[in-house]
């Protein structure tokens, strides 16, 4: 017999162990969109096997971790953690391949991603735990209507050099079902790409940003096309809204740092030879102002002799 404490410490272990990302065999339900005050059940199989009969429930809200709710196993009660109860939460599990899990009397605090993993007998046994790919769940509020975004891409700053960075920004969606996607004369970029981890609500709606990382020879032509596409679920169908801009011309044919260095040091020689000039203005004047000077003590010399003559 599975002591209990050997379950927790299994359940606690499951985040560390190899293979729990791979979601290939447990498939569960992907989307929930629901109304606050509903029920939202999510369905749970797998294809590991008979042996593979534990079931755990998790959920990650967010901006928080990953939380276990409860673990269960066939014909046996429900294991719910300390925070979490059958009250909220509902979890049965009817045969070894398939499970359900319920959250009830739904609130808007709900939404989030719920996750199951399947796991073997004892943490001995050396079988992984694997996961599903997450259950999205949206409560939607009563006084909101279903707002798809409107997206637009900014050009990257004149201050950047060799790297250019292109701003896409996603805003006022309802609910924060989006996904981003970026593409360079067609092609789909994802190497380069960094996008939001989460929206950021802002009164009723949502809005969400995704930066392009490009070098710089590759936005200096007028010719290619940047395009950020938006994906929204809207409840039934997933809808496109997307914006795109072009690259621009080289002026001047070197990075802006260059141009900055090139008229900071003319800027300098500029003051260098007013200055010099200056100087040069004030010898000249001193030279005037000694000859002068000579020759009017030469006058008074030879007007000094003829009256001594």
């Amino acid at each position: 017999m599975i002591k209990p404490g050997l379950i927790k410490l299994c359940a606690a272990l499951l985040c560390v162990i190899a293979g729990l990302t791979d979601g290939s065999d447990v498939t569960q339900t992907p989307i929930l969109w629901k109304n606050k005050g509903d029920n939202a059940t999510i369905d749970c199989r797998h294809t590991k096997g008979v042996d593979y009969y534990q079931m755990y429930w998790y959920r990650q809200l967010p901006g928080e971790r990953m939380r276990q709710i409860v673990y269960t196993t066939q014909n046996t009660k429900p294991d719910y953690e300390p925070e979490f109860t059958m009250e909220r939460f509902s979890a049965t599990k009817p045969d070894a391949l398939s499970g359900t899990f319920t959250v009830k009397n739904l609130v808007p605090e709900d939404k989030g991603l719920y996750f199951c993993a399947v796991r073997g007998a004892q943490c001995d046994t050396g079988r992984e735990a694997y996961f599903g790919k997450g259950a999205k769940l949206t409560v939607l509020e009563p006084d909101h209507d279903v707002t798809p975004p409107t997206v637009q891409v900014f050009k990257p700053s004149e201050k950047e050099c060799k790297v250019k960075t292109l701003v896409c920004v996603a805003s006022g969606f309802y609910p924060d079902h989006v996904s981003v996607s970026w593409e360079v004369d067609g092609v789909t970029e994802t190497d380069s790409v960094a996008t939001d981890n989460t929206a950021l609500r802002e009164g009723k709606h949502y809005s969400l940003s995704s930066r392009l990382t490009v070098q710089s020879k590759t936005w200096f032509k007028p010719s290619r096309t940047f395009t950020c596409r938006v994906s929204f679920f809207n409840g039934t169908d997933t809808i496109d809204v997307e914006d795109s801009i072009t690259g621009e011309t080289d002026s001047g044919g070197m990075p802006n740092d260059t141009k900055m260095k090139i008229m900071q040091n003319a800027k300098l020689t500029y003051s260098v030879l007013i200055a010099k000039s200056f100087i040069y203005g004030v010898f000249i004047m001193f030279l005037v102002w000694k000859l002068k000077g000579l020759s009017g003590k030469q006058s008074s010399r030879e007007r000094s002799c003829g009256l001594n003559n």
